[in-house]
């Protein structure tokens, strides 16, 4: 007789505000949904919680996880017995720096959380991966018996959409993370890294922050949006396509989701999925702000390279937000640099040289005053209208 494959559970919890005794409420409720805190954890367990910390920002922006969700689930796992640590390797500068910025600091203070090492790392093996076999993963992670992933609910270029999986991501320390934009240009060979990493540090627990998203020119620069909801899940790809749904963007997009079922990680079939808790309609935003196209595929060859450059979204500098503060031209992996100051003249702002952009968008996702966005070519706007 065939074996019954169980189906992924994802919870979903209203909460309308960040309130501290009300997300406390909601995160108590999502995690009893799915068997309560103790469930993931052991007494004298050390828990590391992971947020998303793309870089320090105040909370309102909805840049970070909000620090009333990290102190209720770090909260919670103390209270079933474990030990809490915290940690993310943002973008660029040290974790504590911008955990500080964040607001996440003072409440982990407060609380008795402990900073975890995200600034340094040491290799582990990964036999198993489908492509990437072996990463060098945080000592914060390495040195604690378990991971809480505590992802915002965003918008991404590269790869639509950033959520449970790629929260992981900041278990890669320092600029090692831009190594991985270099030699795996293709954002679906980027996705399944990132299906990689997650199997190889298996996250416990998801819980996503979406009381407020962010919605269009994500994850640094895009709009906050109310949401009103929590998801939970132990499956991180059933967590993102749920959100997804949400916002009324097919999971089949997201170069993360068949990788993903096929690693085992988990399912974005809704057919293998249950809701508990709330009903997902109540929750439904068909105006979400995000591109529901998915990415196109990239080889090193000259003409699909050039076809890239005709079809493929861009990134746009806007000079008058643009402050040439460098942050781009710092952020971009590439050698020779795609953005620079090309001309030698720095008084005016970087230019990009799209011939030499690999569109990993690191410049856009990075830029601290939102004035890069992205921009069709001709060619694929004109695609778009047939």
């Amino acid at each position: 007789m065939a074996k019954i494959k169980k189906k992924a559970v994802v919870a979903l919890v209203r909460c309308d505000t960040y309130q501290e005794d009300k997300v406390f409420s909601a995160v108590r409720e999502g995690l009893d949904l799915l068997g309560g805190a103790s469930v993931f954890t052991k007494s004298n367990e050390k828990i590391v919680l992971k947020p998303n910390v793309l870089i320090g920002a105040n909370p309102d922006n909805c840049v970070t996880t909000h620090p009333a969700v990290f102190k209720a689930v770090g909260r919670s796992f103390m209270e079933a017995g474990a030990s809490v640590y915290y940690g993310d390797s943002p973008a660029f500068g040290r974790a504590e720096f911008n955990m500080r910025v964040a607001g996440l600091k003072r409440v982990a203070d407060e609380s008795g959380f402990s900073l975890a090492d995200f600034d340094a790392g040491r290799p582990v093996s990964h036999p198993k991966g489908l492509l990437v076999k072996s990463f060098v993963i945080a000592n914060g992670v390495l040195d604690c018996d378990g991971l809480v992933s505590l992802p915002k609910l965003k918008t991404h270029p590269l790869v639509r959409f950033t959520g449970a999986v790629k929260n992981q991501f900041g278990c890669v320390p320092g600029l090692l993370k831009s190594q991985y934009h270099v030699k795996l240009p293709d954002p679906y060979d980027f996705a399944t890294m990132l299906v990689d990493l997650n199997t190889l540090v298996k996250p416990r627990l998801c819980v996503m922050d979406g009381v407020m998203a962010m919605e269009g020119n994500g994850p640094r620069s895009g709009k906050p949006k109310k949401m009103n909801v929590l998801l939970f899940s132990t499956d991180p790809i059933a967590l993102d396509a749920t959100a997804c749904r949400i916002i009324d963007l097919d999971p089949a997009v997201v170069p993360t989701s068949k990788p993903g079922e096929h690693s085992g990680l988990g399912t974005y079939h809704s057919k293998n999925i249950e809701i508990v808790g709330e009903n997902m309609e109540q929750f439904f935003d068909h105006n979400f702000d995000v591109i529901r196209t998915p990415p196109l595929p990239c080889t090193s060859s000259r003409f699909k390279t050039w076809v890239k450059n005709q079809i493929c979204e861009r990134p746009v500098i806007d000079e008058a937000k643009c402050t040439n503060c460098g942050t781009c031209v710092m952020m971009c992996p590439v050698d020779p640099k795609a953005v620079n100051w090309h001309t030698l003249e720095t008084s005016r702002p970087p230019t990009h040289k799209y011939d030499l952009c690999i569109r990993c968008y690191c410049c856009q996702e990075t830029c601290p005053e939102g004035a890069i966005h992205l921009e069709s070519p001709l060619l694929a706007r004109l695609f778009s209208r047939i």
